[in-house]
This record gives structure tokens, C-alpha cells and sequence, in this order.
């Protein structure tokens, strides 16, 4: 598990991600050479999954979101497996996530304006393969999108 350490390292690196070992390093109040290896150790264990760019979709254009909570026809075998096979073949389909309970999965889909949603809904959406049931919920706005964690 993580020690005092490797969580003061992983709360500035969580903000700052960019930062070299040695700044990082002077931030957390460790040495360089402990800093590198203490990362690399939670990066071979999966406690850091990956670094990447976050795009502001919105800047390309893309001004309307929705969630589709969807629930499958749960009689076919393979309804989970050819529903998300297909479903992430839809580029726009930003997000899958599956549940337990009344609803299955829930997309979250994103489009250029509602003229270009309800084309993607009619030709992508709703010809993907068992679905029994669509909802559709239109994100107003969002309020917090954080993956900082408290650690």
C-alpha cells in the first residue's frame, strides 16, 4: 500500500502532472532519485493508470451532450458483449458505463448541435444490436468534473 510518501507525491502530481521528477521532488520534500523510483513503482503497479491530454470538446465544436440510459433485452446471450462492441465503434460515444439494476448501461454522446444529435440518434443509436429500452437525458451543464482524488 501507499505510504506518507508516495501520497504527499501523488497529491501534487495529481494537480501537476507535467512536472519532472525533481520538481515534483522539491514539491513533496523527497529527492529526485526516490521521487523517479516511487513513481515508476506506482506506475507498475496500476496505482498511476496513465497520463494524458484532456480536451475540451466544446473548443472542437461539439455543443450539445447527452446520457442514454439503456436497458438491453436481456434474453440473447451476447446482448452485453454485441452492445458494446458496437457502441464503441460510435465515435461520438464518449463514455459507456454499465450498471446493475433497472438500467444496463448509460452513454454519454456528444454532437456538433441537436440537428447533428438527431441524425447520430436515428443512424448510429438506435441501430445498435438489443436494445429494449432508451432514455434520453440532456446535460444542462456540468457542475464538477474532478478526478483529483484525496489522497
Amino acid at each position: 500500500m501507499l505510504d506518507d510518501t508516495d501520497r504527499r507525491i501523488l497529491r501534487h502530481y495529481q494537480h501537476a502532472p507535467h512536472l519532472g521528477p525533481a520538481e515534483l521532488a522539491d514539491l513533496a520534500g523527497v529527492t529526485p532519485a526516490t521521487c523517479a523510483r516511487r513513481l515508476d513503482r506506482m506506475q507498475a503497479t496500476g496505482v498511476i493508470r496513465a497520463n494524458r491530454a484532456v480536451i475540451d470538446w466544446r473548443a472542437l465544436g461539439y455543443e450539445v451532450e447527452v446520457s442514454l440510459r439503456i436497458t438491453l433485452d436481456k434474453t440473447q446471450v451476447r446482448a452485453f458483449d454485441e452492445f458494446m462492441e458496437a457502441a464503441r465503434n460510435v465515435s461520438e460515444v464518449i463514455e459507456i458505463q454499465t450498471f446493475l439494476g433497472r438500467v444496463d448501461l448509460r452513454l454519454s454522446v456528444i454532437a456538433r448541435d441537436m440537428a447533428h444529435y438527431q441524425d447520430l440518434y436515428r443512424r448510429a443509436i438506435l441501430t445498435l444490436p438489443h436494445i429494449a429500452d432508451i432514455e434520453a437525458l440532456m446535460h444542462v451543464a456540468r457542475i464538477k468534473s474532478d478526478e483529483v482524488l484525496p489522497v
